[in-house]
């Protein structure tokens, strides 16, 4: 069990992090076709705008000119980053491979609420996610850290495969550009943790698109963002293999 202060430092990093991802959350969260934002659609002023109060005051979920909503739901990204970071510190994360999962939250938790929103991936986010992860365990394999490299970009060579064939039945591409953090991530450990990682993003979102259709939010054929359910699965079973 690792230090309560490291936990605690965890949390405050990935507060830190979800504030710093909410202007980009705000400008991309948009239809897909749509320029991406820069002011508040109500009285036009920058978001956020400069200064620091007014960046603290856009955590509320409003534009600090005029009060109207503005941006993601009060503290939403911050809390999401937060607690991811903690629970990820709690399961012992560390070196080089710790923080390539934390890396990946810190990209999956504003690609989350992006896609919770308007159903879409954007590539500022999930190309940074790919390619900061592996950046992030190759360095892990030059320390001399568990794990295989070598592993982590077969596997996320066969995880981007098998979402690029799953794309041609409907798959957003999104999905497909972030495969390669899922797999590489999932690689690193073994191939069983590929198996499950992979199997519980689906099974995740099986079961969010059920009770979407149970409760009368959805129907049968209503898109689900898949998006948060892979992020979900792939670290969920990262962290409790490390």
């Amino acid at each position: 069990m690792p230090p309560m202060v490291t936990v605690v430092v965890a949390l405050l990093a990935g507060l830190a992090a979800g504030s710093a991802a909410r202007p980009l959350i705000f400008a991309r969260a948009v239809p897909r076709g749509e320029p991406n934002r820069t002011a508040c659609p109500s009285c036009t002023a920058s978001y956020p705008s400069p200064g620091l109060r007014r960046r603290l005051h856009a955590a509320t979920g409003r534009c600090s000119s005029c009060g109207s909503k503005a941006g993601p739901p009060a503290g939403l990204p911050e809390l999401l980053t937060g607690v991811s970071f903690a629970a990820v510190a709690a399961a012992g994360a560390s070196g080089w491979a710790g923080a390539a999962q934390y890396w990946l939250l810190a990209c999956g938790a504003a690609l989350t609420v992006i896609d919770l929103k308007v159903h879409r991936l954007p590539d500022i986010l999930t190309l940074p996610a790919s390619a900061g992860t592996l950046l992030l365990l190759g360095g892990a394999a030059l320390a001399g850290e568990p794990g295989s490299f070598w592993r982590a970009l077969a596997a996320a060579a066969v995880v981007t495969t098998a979402y690029l064939v799953l794309a041609v039945a409907g798959m957003g591409l999104g999905d497909v550009k972030l495969a390669p953090a899922m797999g590489a991530l999932l690689g690193w450990s073994s191939w069983t943790t590929v198996l499950w990682g992979t199997f519980a993003g689906f099974a995740l979102g099986a079961v969010a698109g059920l009770a979407l259709i149970l409760t009368g939010q959805a129907s049968m054929k209503s898109s689900v963002a898949f998006g948060p359910y892979m992020i979900i699965g792939a670290l969920a079973v990262s962290a409790l293999s490390a």
